[in-house]
């Protein structure tokens, strides 16, 4: 097989995949992984792919900050979908935290509670969705707020969490990564992200699967401090990887 061919046969597999180990490229063409390296570095510079971390991707894997009104527009099925199973881990007098994001507040919207639900939440598009529920109760953490998330950060928000732990933290990611785990665009925001999961008791981040093979800015934390992912689609690596931590996955259409 000829470099053209190993390069095609090469789009096709990530494509078909979305991602794909040198590894698995090095036995299914019967080459070394030196000279997939060579190949991936010609494809990725001719624009035609992503190197990651021991493989490819056809997705760019670093994520960029963009607003919160463009986000809400991407993979709103997708979100609707996952916001709606996410919604069922509320439960009657729960105490929650909801982080930013446009898939957090596709949950809000979902959120129907028959009895009392406290809120405390860095979000103010989240907040604006839960007001209109008078048996939920909303504490908004206080500090600078980031236009393109639409969302406080800071220290004062890291502080005011001190004096709260809840049951769940409903967390929304700009990127999932294999190695580097879960991140986001702002560094600043990832600190908050890291506070929020010291005072909650179950870890819920809400994810679709655009956000595999990616990376952000920050990093918010290891995957090995995630309890459940609820996702569109888990891609296989991430799947076998999830099962051996011990994390909780569900996939909704």
């Amino acid at each position: 097989m000829n470099n053209v061919e190993r390069h095609q046969h090469i789009i096709k597999e990530v494509n078909l995949k979305g991602h794909i180990s040198v590894v698995e490229l090095c036995e299914s063409l019967g080459v070394s992984s030196v000279t997939i390296r060579k190949d991936l570095q010609f494809l990725e510079d001719s624009g035609l792919v992503y190197r990651t971390h021991g493989g490819v991707t056809k997705h760019n894997p670093y994520q960029t900050d963009r607003s919160v009104i463009e986000k809400e527009k991407i993979h709103e099925n997708e979100k609707r979908a996952i916001a709606k199973r996410a919604a069922e881990f509320i439960t009657n007098n729960d105490s929650v935290i909801i982080g930013s994001g446009t898939t957090t507040q596709f949950f809000a919207r979902e959120i129907m509670p028959q009895g009392h639900l406290t809120v405390v939440t860095s979000a103010l598009n989240v907040t604006l969705e839960l007001l209109k529920h008078p048996n939920i109760e909303v504490i908004q953490l206080g500090g600078s707020v980031r236009q393109t998330s639409s969302s406080v950060t800071g220290q004062y928000a890291i502080h005011t969490l001190d004096q709260f732990f809840c049951s769940k933290l409903f967390l929304g990611v700009d990127g999932i990564d294999l190695e580097y785990g879960i991140s986001t665009t702002s560094a600043q925001e990832a600190m908050l992200n890291q506070k929020m999961i010291e005072v909650a008791h179950q870890v819920i981040v809400l994810a679709d699967s655009s956000k595999f093979s990616r990376k952000s800015f920050g990093k918010i934390t290891d995957l090995v401090n995630i309890d459940v992912i609820i996702s569109d689609e888990i891609p296989p690596a991430f799947m076998e990887l999830f099962d051996s931590l011990g994390i909780q996955t569900i996939i909704c259409k």
